[in-house]
């Protein structure tokens, strides 16, 4: 795995540099090439990873201007020393409630949203507890590099219950964690929330 995150992370720079030359460019023969380089990047990713080479290409031609890591929110609700997760209908893993930062909403307001609409439960932000980086924290090859911030909440109200996005919401023990969604949450995050659940620190990386 460590072999394709290489490629992966590779291929996303090869993106980013395309992306941001056709942004900059000033005139169509730098065009066409950053336009190849872009689909170079595109083969090298789908060869290391499973995703199909369209959906590969949609994903690395769908935006334009600069590139910057996608911000996702995960928000940590915890009952009776157990966490809150949810399975994902997409994969069927479970993973802490939260998604992609949303447009004129602020972190807090994300982390508030997510569990409400992918759980029943309403929640408060008491303080972020990490912001990590995803190519740091052995998580399998992405087609977009993240920044995760990772926000503790309490629970205020709601019932438990399924939407759109996911099923069999409930909490659970740290020592007793179901089957994964990895691509949201790995092991080695969970270890970590776990430690700084202990401290009133902050952790980055």
């Amino acid at each position: 795995m460590k072999f394709e995150n290489e490629i992966v992370k590779t291929a996303r720079r090869v993106q980013a540099i395309a992306q941001a030359g056709l942004h900059y460019a000033e005139n169509e023969f730098d065009r066409q090439r950053y336009e190849e380089l872009r689909e170079l990047s595109v083969q090298l990713a789908a060869a290391a990873t499973d995703c199909e080479i369209n959906k590969i290409r949609n994903l690395f031609t769908n935006e334009t201007g600069f590139q910057t890591p996608k911000v996702d929110i995960r928000s940590v609700v915890m009952k009776e020393n157990k966490i809150l997760l949810a399975r994902e209908r997409s994969d069927g893993g479970f993973s802490i409630p939260g998604g992609f930062a949303d447009i004129n909403y602020s972190p807090s307001e994300v982390a508030v949203k997510e569990v409400r609409e992918e759980t029943g439960l309403e929640v408060r932000v008491s303080r972020v507890l990490a912001v990590i980086d995803t190519d740091r924290h052995n998580f399998p090859p992405l087609e977009y590099h993240f920044y995760k911030i990772v926000l503790l909440c309490e629970l205020t109200g709601g019932e438990l219950s399924d939407s759109h996005e996911t099923t069999d919401a409930g909490f659970y023990d740290f020592d007793n964690l179901p089957e994964l969604s990895e691509k949201r949450n790995t092991r080695q995050l969970f270890d970590l929330i776990r430690k700084q659940l202990a401290t009133s620190m902050t952790y980055y990386d």
